[in-house]
């Protein structure tokens, strides 16, 4: 099994060139937070990660690809946000 810094190194790399950052807590699982790259807001906070599944580099793999979907669906969301009905301004 990976050490968390190990995994936290793998997960905030898979994102660049954006901003990343993933944080163990006290009951050692991870936050991650990925930061949209014009304005350093969060785009994306996951809490409660928990490490014990993530001990292949599938299940690491599956955890991240997890993650991208749920970044495109917010970046979607704002968007839809900014300009309703898809019609810009």
């Amino acid at each position: 099994m990976l050490s968390t810094l190990e995994l936290r190194n793998i997960i905030e790399r898979s994102f660049l060139p954006t901003r990343c950052q993933c944080t163990q807590a006290a009951d050692r699982s991870l936050t991650v937070r990925v930061y949209d790259r014009s304005c350093e807001q969060v785009d994306l906070l996951v809490t409660g990660i928990s490490t014990e599944p993530l001990n292949s580099s599938r299940a690491i793999s599956n955890l991240i690809a997890g993650l991208r979907n749920d970044l495109e669906d917010q970046r979607n969301l704002r968007a839809l946000h900014r300009h309703p009905g898809g019609q810009s301004r």
